[in-house]
């Protein structure tokens, strides 16, 4: 990639580790809050170019946003950062519909005949939303290791060329590739597998597991 500047919306654990990961390989990097002085303590501490913002701010700021929101508040922040902003951007949405009202492990919010990746390119029409990173720990998203070695990152998407940006940005963090599930319907299984990710995790006392598609 020759643009090297990317948004990142949200400033939870994905987004921190994204933006910290960005930042330590060259990234110029906005990350967008609702509260920024919260996050100053923490920038300092960090690696590289990283700017805390508002959510405009960060889909303002380079070729490529992240979504890194809780689920639920996803679309009432694409809200707040206008989506006039992300119109011709690639947009990565790492979110998950994952509903906790019942304790755990997590529900979905959506799924099925509809999905929280669809809903982010509903938003944003004028944007190519790639789904991406949804479906492994914060902790994995950038130069992941794993003793079986990484899997391809799963993604979907309605734009060809997003996609190609997305998996080059990949292999820049450190991933062997994406695993191209075709278009943005498949982020209904990308998302559905995240509550049995979650019960793996449990069963295997960690979460830094991933799955790998093996042929």
């Amino acid at each position: 990639m020759t643009e090297k500047r990317i948004g990142v919306i949200g400033s939870g654990d994905v987004g921190k580790a994204l933006t910290a990961g960005l930042a330590k390989h060259g990234y110029d990097v906005v990350i967008g809050t609702r509260d920024a002085a919260k996050l100053e303590a923490w920038r300092k501490g960090l690696t590289g170019t990283v700017r805390v913002g508002s959510f405009s701010d960060a889909a303002r700021h380079g070729p490529i946003v992240i979504l890194a929101t809780h689920g639920a508040g996803t679309e009432e922040a694409l809200r707040i950062a206008g989506p006039a902003h992300f119109a011709g951007k690639v947009v990565l949405d790492a979110t998950n519909p994952l509903d906790f009202s019942a304790g755990m492990p997590p529900t979905l919010f959506v799924g099925t005949t509809d999905s929280l990746g669809e809903r982010v390119q509903r938003a944003l029409p004028e944007a190519r939303v790639v789904k991406c990173f949804n479906t492994v720990a914060n902790a994995k998203m950038v130069d992941p290791t794993w003793s079986e070695g990484a899997p391809r990152m799963m993604i979907c998407g309605n734009d060809a060329a997003a996609k190609r940006e997305a998996e080059a940005l990949l292999k820049e963090l450190g991933w062997p590739g994406a695993l191209d599930l075709g278009n943005i319907q498949g982020a209904r299984w990308l998302e559905a597998i995240v509550p049995l990710w979650v019960r793996a995790g449990a069963v295997l006392g960690t979460y830094g597991h991933a799955f790998k598609v093996v042929t």
